[in-house]
């Protein structure tokens, strides 16, 4: 009795006594090679070789492609043959001449794997280490290639043990792996990855690394940002350093960025160091940002690497308050040269005020900063009353842009 039988390519037939056979059957070939297959078609069916007919992935080829080798054998002949359509294979199928289907074959047409590239590495709080990497070349090889990460410790300057397979390829991220178990610290490892497919096999660079010089974390938690009293232009930014590492001695690095509300740009700010707050300076008056914070955990356990950042936290969003001269409608009647002798006043108050307060701009605090912002500002208010309808400039934004080019000139994130 005859029974169908499928794969992952045709329908094909067998049967105590075979109905046809192609050969060769499901070969592997290399892209822009020739291809010469037989359709052998059993005696018993009285059936001439000479009315058979090809499919190749269900389009019919032109009989001059054909050969009748004997009553029984027509051969078909395929040059150049370009890269399968998936790497399931293309289909080349023998017909009678009714169109029924008497054998099949898979063809599988590629490239052999090119050397894999761009090996990184990285381990998340220590506990396990995620490696990608990239296909060689242009990346695609037409047909199935397997992609394999490999490890090796070392001790005592000696590679030791027999080399080790990552097995958890689950990520969402194509061309990576994780090891999740027998890792350990001050330890150095030998990683490469190895492709191979039915053409050929290519090795990776091999990459020498310590876990504790790859670690990244998780964002910093907490992350909250608040209004600096009535300061029209500047937000204080807070956030907890990330709860995974705390156990970990290690001297983290920060960095904040920011952006408008209505918009994409980000102004990133390198400067933060290892503290857990910072002042954002020079903004716009009753405008909403939004900021995120990253941590990097530099030289953990006395590494001497930069380190790795983590991604950003979930943006938070915060306004800073509106400006009087902007609620007021106030216009500057002033001319350049009453401005440049305003602000030059002020300078010289500023510094008068620094040496009679603190021993120095280097030691002045940020509550001192604050505090001669604020009296200032009460200062210029109360004479712009007394002579409101002479004196229509705010001169508050002369202090502010004296105080905030001084403080520039050291940061442009005022740290507390």
């Amino acid at each position: 009795p005859l029974c169908m039988c499928l794969d992952l390519c045709v329908q094909r037939c067998c049967v105590e006594l075979y109905v046809a056979v192609i050969y060769p059957q499901d070969p592997v070939l290399r892209m822009g090679s020739n291809l010469t297959a037989s359709c052998w078609v059993h005696s018993d069916l009285g059936i001439h070789a000479s009315s058979l007919f090809w499919t190749l992935n269900g389009q019919q080829l032109p009989s001059s492609l054909y050969r009748v080798l004997s009553p029984t054998n027509l051969s078909v002949t395929l040059a150049g043959l370009n890269a399968s359509r998936q790497t399931s294979g293309d289909n080349l199928v023998c017909h009678n001449h009714k169109g029924h289907i008497l054998a099949g074959s898979c063809l599988y047409i590629g490239m052999p794997p090119e050397k894999p590239v761009n090996l990184t590495c990285w381990s998340r709080n220590t506990k396990d280490l995620t490696c990608s990497w990239a296909p060689g070349g242009k990346g695609e090889t037409n047909i199935s290639t397997q992609y394999t990460l490999k490890y090796k410790p070392r001790t005592h300057n000696t590679w030791y043990g027999k080399e080790k397979e990552c097995e958890d390829y689950t990520h969402v991220q194509p061309y990576s792996c994780s090891i999740t178990r027998d890792l350990h610290l001050f330890t150095p490892y030998e990683i490469w990855v190895e492709a191979t497919n039915q053409l050929g096999q290519a090795t990776s660079d091999v990459i020498t690394l310590d876990i504790l010089d790859v670690v990244t974390t998780d964002p910093p938690s907490g992350v909250t940002v608040s209004r600096v009293g009535q300061l029209e232009d500047q937000l204080s930014v807070r956030w907890e350093a990330p709860p995974a590492l705390k156990d970990f001695l290690f001297q983290a690095k920060y960095q904040i960025r920011y952006r408008l509300e209505d918009s994409q740009d980000w102004k990133v700010m390198d400067d933060v160091g290892n503290q857990t707050s910072c002042r954002l300076a020079g903004l716009r008056p009753g405008t909403v940002y939004f900021v995120q914070v990253r941590c990097n955990p530099v030289g953990i356990y006395g590494s001497r690497k930069a380190g790795i950042w983590s991604d950003w936290s979930h943006p938070t969003a915060a306004s800073t308050p509106h400006s009087e001269r902007m609620l007021s409608g106030s216009c500057d009647s002033k001319s350049s040269a009453d401005s440049n002798s305003t602000l030059r006043r002020e300078l010289k108050q500023f510094f008068g005020w620094v040496r009679k307060h603190a021993y120095g701009c280097s030691s002045m605090s940020m509550k001192l900063y604050d505090q001669w912002r604020v009296l200032m500002q009460k200062s210029h208010k109360a004479r712009n009353q007394v002579g409101k309808h002479h004196q229509s400039r705010d001169k508050t934004t002369h202090i502010r842009h004296v105080a905030d080019a001084i403080l520039f000139c050291n940061r442009s994130c005022l740290l507390t």
